[in-house]
């Protein structure tokens, strides 16, 4: 996308957002989506060094950002987070709670507890935690946008020894239900975005040879993985005053992986 294009629409000119898990893949992608589209971009993640590469890039392409390097398992960082995009920007409009893992995996009956809490703790509870200080400022100007980034494994459960992410995924769909539901009367929108297998550095470390890559790929009825630009623009639609009376929804992005059976 061109800039002289955004000067021709932007659909989150005027607009304050948090990308966590913006280091590299969907959340980096969508972070830089988001500035081209006018918002204002508050980046965590955990590599400080990504962080401030990825900043540097989105003011040398004419947008504003700024990073803030922690761990979204902390309480006290997702309350500083929100802090951080207020005290610089004014306000908050839009977080996209996209940090995560795959965890440990395995056979589930040799998953340790350590394993297992860990990746809830980074799926699901930063999550919570991000949403729990997210929701009082949007309340307050009348609204905003939650988007957590879940995955067709938390619609679907179709891997096996995936039990704990399974299990983290599928829990972000009941929070945005719950969310959406408790939050809708306050303008505050809640969504969640399924993506199917995405190609990024995460997808190729867990997938590193010819023959994993082919039966993920075969899986999908696009007969190919996603490109993390895919998922971007379904993040930024549902970001977007496009998606104003969407609110609730697991929404698949998944290459039709979730009805793909062939």
């Amino acid at each position: 996308m061109t800039n002289a294009t955004n000067k021709t629409y932007q659909r989150l000119a005027g607009k304050v957002a948090i990308v966590t898990g913006a280091s590299s893949g969907i959340g980096r992608t969508t972070a830089k989506l988001f500035a081209q589209h006018g918002a204002k971009v508050v980046v965590a993640a955990r590599r400080e060094s990504e962080l401030a590469t990825l900043v540097a890039e989105i003011i040398a392409d004419g947008g504003e950002a700024i990073a803030f390097a922690g761990d979204v398992q902390s309480e006290a960082f997702n309350q500083s987070l929100v802090a951080l995009a207020v005290n610089s920007f004014g306000k908050l409009d839009i977080a996209f709670n996209n940090a995560g893992t795959l965890g440990e995996t395995g056979p589930t009956h040799e998953v340790s507890q350590q394993g297992w809490n860990n990746t809830l703790a980074i799926n699901l509870t930063s999550a919570f935690l991000g949403a729990k200080y997210q929701v009082p400022e949007m309340a307050k100007q009348g609204g905003g946008s939650i988007i957590f980034t879940s995955t067709f494994v938390g619609y679907s459960a179709a891997f096996p020894e995936f039990a704990a992410y399974a299990a983290s995924k599928a829990g972000l769909i009941g929070l945005t239900q719950a969310l959406a539901t408790e939050y809708g009367p306050k303008g505050v929108r809640v969504n969640a975005v399924l993506p199917g297998a995405v190609d990024t550095d995460m997808y190729r470390e867990k997938n590193n040879t010819a023959e994993a890559q082919a039966f993920l790929t075969g899986m999908h009825a696009l007969k190919r993985v996603g490109k993390p630009e895919e998922i971007a623009q379904s993040v930024l639609y549902l970001a977007s005053d496009d998606a104003s009376f969407v609110t609730g929804t697991a929404s698949l992005v998944d290459g039709g992986l979730s009805v793909n059976r062939t």
